[in-house]
């Protein structure tokens, strides 16, 4: 059996904070990129454009997810790792076009890491430090973890600890983060995984509702057999069993508090609800994507006055006395809501400042979208959270998203100093804009929302588009540290990214688009987006938005053009940034905003082959823009045949094309991860006398000028020797009778290290000929020595 590596980290599922643990790069759920689908497209993009995520050849992606609009555009998250270790905030997403091109990025980094990796604090130290953060009852102090902190947007060396325990009530279980930097010792983070909310209930808040059981025999059992069996369970008033609730007539509770079915009804109901309104109106599967269902704990503790999410499910107390259970619908659909964050960001929305506010404010907008979804008389939709638990003890809500600063604490209009108050507080900006984007400002059947400053009035677009706008920037394209205002990096803020969401569902410039705008505007929160024409304005795009050609071709797409404001226009079309010897001509080459046109690019023998972005402009009262990558592929008739010749390139299509020792290509997991989707080919690595080999035969076309063989290594080795290549891996070219033709490398336990590297060769010395690429693996009889290979490719031009 193979020796697996030592773990990277622990997966966390956690609402996140400035320095806190996010589910590690190598150990990230990927969604595995099908051959030529949209993480492909994402990955060649990143392999060829490193600069557009901040990178470095010291570092490393995963996949973390990939969504597709229904037009065929995509975009792709990756976690990253800097020399093996883990880069919290260094998240990013690679959004492409329908066909496949590059349609921008967003990354949390200022600026490509540039750090040592050596700590000058040991963990020892690190460890001390984490425990004497903690207050409450220790359970146990976890080893450090050395990381890169990059949640502010630039990188810093530094430990993370796990403390586990109990907070001083006794009661609330803790998992304690600390973070101290490596480089100094101090402490700059800390934050308690378990997700909690204070509070006090007076009854149960839902009314009669319907709730959907499970029939055991002649037993009903409160699991949700619709929603991915969601359970509901009793724990009796203690803090380590739960009972699954069970009723002989599944006729449950009787809406007083004395009935312990009762606070069951409400929890099992706001899980319900909650489920059904990612799915319904977001098209999520459920809170954790993949149609699980929430388990739901009730009757937690004694005289529990509190409610918590732990990254996998709910719990509740039952409040002072045991007579105030905590379990009204936007308190759970807001706690479980902190489990869609985590999700769908890696690791959760940083939480700490402005990033925490959005986390806080993003619960807190969905916990509200649900109570409005359930309709229930008995607790209807109000813009205040926890109106009904009576958190205050006055009949009070814990917050009001119409006018933030009525709590006393929160934050109405964004000010210098939001960044460094408390997630609860710096929440109210984010919550502010949501309503004034839903409802408009000033007077409204809800509460009256003030204006910061001098700004406008705002007329709101209503909730059904707000929520959608809001999921659509949480869902492609926040990362973990997005702000509200970032001016060492602006493209990263939740303004940026709103309207950008805007400009996906309803079009650039649009009512929603300048909505978004002044709605943000209206909580001092302001941009550097373009300001829209208040005039006749159109917009300009192409389909498709890419095309490759042989030099002397020709390649078209159809410009489209609409009219956005005003009146239609007429628009003159043209083109720049075409390569030489290229030339534009569209068909009409005028038309009126509202029509189309062809436009046609012709090359001749002599332009030069590449990746060019032409733009196409419109001009009228106002010139607006659309970019086509074009690709000039070889030197014109003599390459027949250009692109990546290697067949199952990523190894995703399983043990196809390759030939291979037994197991050589597969999914193995956290043991030895993938360096993009979820299949590598590991050879060696079992710690004995053992040679493997991969292989794949492919012939190389005649006439071309480059002949590119590339992959990605990883070498992991047990071997402590500095000298001695006891483990090999030689890379070699055999021609069709099994001669070998030439080793192009040879790797060996003394090149072993953190994280893949990138490998490259040039193969033109057999173009025209059949050759095969072999890797063959050899290891002695002692220590492992691992050789992981993977995103292969031959890229002829």
């Amino acid at each position: 059996m193979k020796r697996p590596l030592a773990a990277v980290g622990t997966a966390l599922l956690t609402s996140g904070l400035l320095t806190g643990v996010a589910t590690p790069a190598l150990a990230a759920p990927p969604t595995a990129p099908a051959p030529g689908g949209p993480a492909a497209a994402a990955a060649s993009v990143l392999r060829t454009n490193p600069g557009a995520v901040q990178g470095t050849g010291a570092e490393a992606y995963q996949v973390h997810s990939t969504k597709v609009d229904p037009n065929g555009a995509a975009h792709t998250r990756y976690t990253r790792t800097y020399q093996g270790l883990r880069v919290y905030g260094g998240d990013f997403v690679i959004h492409t076009t329908p066909n496949g091109g590059y349609a921008g990025s967003s990354v949390g980094l200022d600026a490509p890491l540039t750090l040592p990796t050596t700590a000058r604090v040991p963990a020892a130290a690190a460890k001390k430090a984490a425990r004497a953060e903690f207050s409450g009852t220790l359970t146990a102090v976890g080893t450090p973890e050395l990381f890169v902190d990059a949640s502010s947007g630039k990188g810093r060396l530094a430990w993370e600890t796990v403390v586990t325990g109990w907070h001083p009530d006794g009661q609330t279980p803790s998992r304690f983060h600390v973070v101290t930097d490596a480089t100094t010792g101090k402490v700059i983070g800390s934050y308690d995984e378990i997700e909690a909310v204070a509070g006090t209930g007076n009854s149960v808040y839902s009314g009669t509702v319907t709730v959907d059981t499970t029939l055991s025999g002649s037993t009903y059992q409160m699991i949700d057999p619709l929603r991915g069996n969601g359970s509901t369970c009793d724990m009796n008033n203690g803090t380590s069993t739960c009972t699954t609730i069970t009723d002989a007539d599944n006729t449950w509770g009787t809406g007083a508090t004395s009935n312990r079915q009762s606070a069951a009804v409400d929890a099992h109901y706001g899980a319900a609800k909650t489920y059904d309104y990612f799915k319904n109106v977001h098209g999520r599967n459920g809170i954790f994507g993949d149609g699980r269902g929430v388990p739901s704990r009730v009757h937690y503790g004694n005289n529990y006055v509190n409610a918590f999410w732990d990254g996998s499910r709910m719990t509740y107390g039952d409040g002072s006395g045991n007579s105030r259970p905590l379990v009204s619908i936007d308190v759970a659909a807001h706690e479980m809501s902190h489990g869609v964050t985590e999700n769908v960001v890696p690791g959760g929305l940083t939480y700490s400042g402005e990033s925490g506010g959005l986390n806080e404010a993003t619960s807190d907008i969905f916990g509200n979208m649900v109570e409005f979804y359930a309709n229930s008389p008995a607790d209807p939709g109000d813009y205040q959270v926890g109106e009904k638990i009576n958190i205050n003890g006055d009949g009070t809500p814990l917050r009001y998203m119409y006018n933030p600063a009525l709590d006393g604490s929160g934050d109405s209009c964004w000010s210098t100093s939001t960044r460094n108050k408390d997630v609860h507080y710096s929440s109210g900006v984010a919550n502010h804009f949501f309503f004034n984007l839903a409802e408009g400002t000033g007077a409204t059947p809800y509460g009256t929302s003030p204006i910061c400053g001098s700004a406008p009035a705002v007329t709101g677009i209503g909730r059904v588009k707000a929520e959608k706008i809001w999921w659509r920037a949480l869902d492609a394209y926040f990362t973990s540290n997005t702000s509200y205002v970032n001016t060492s990096n602006p493209a990263n803020t939740a303004r940026a990214y709103t309207l950008r969401a805007a400009t996906d569902l309803y079009g650039s410039c649009s009512t929603e688009y300048r909505t978004v705008q002044a709605a943000w505007t209206a909580v001092n929160v302001a941009g550097n987006d373009a300001p829209c024409s208040t005039g006749n304005d159109f917009s300009v795009s192409l389909s498709p938005t890419s095309g490759a050609v042989n030099p002397g071709g020709s390649v078209s797409t159809t410009v489209a053009t609409a009219t956005t404001s005003g009146s239609a226009q007429t628009v003159t079309l043209s083109a720049a940034g075409l390569p030489s010897g290229a030339t534009a001509s569209f068909s009409p080459a005028t038309v009126t905003s509202g029509g189309s046109s062809t436009l046609t690019i012709a090359t001749t023998a002599a332009t030069a082959p590449g990746t060019y972005t032409v733009t196409v402009n419109g001009a009228g009262s106002v010139t607006r823009s659309a970019t086509y990558t074009l690709t000039v592929n070889g030197t014109g008739g003599g390459c027949t045949s250009p692109g990546q010749k290697l067949g199952n390139a990523g190894f995703e299509s399983g043990v196809t094309t390759w030939t291979q020792t037994s197991g050589v290509i597969g999914q193995h997991g956290t043991a030895q991860p993938a360096r993009t989707g979820t299949w590598s080919a590991w050879l060696n690595g079992y710690g004995r006398s053992r040679t493997d080999t991969l292989a794949q035969s492919v012939s190389l076309p005649a006439g071309c000028t480059s002949y590119n063989f590339s992959f990605w290594l990883h070498v992991d080795s047990a071997e402590t020797t500095a000298s001695t290549a006891y483990d090999t891996l030689r890379v070699q070219v055999l021609n069709s009778s099994g001669t070998v033709l030439a080793t192009l490398a040879t790797y060996s336990n003394l090149n072993k290290a953190a994280g893949y590297s990138q490998k490259s060769f040039s193969l033109a010395a057999y173009k025209g000929q059949t050759v095969t690429l072999k890797f063959t693996g050899v290891e002695d009889a002692s220590l492992q020595t691992s050789f992981v290979v993977d995103d292969t490719a031959l890229n002829v031009s």
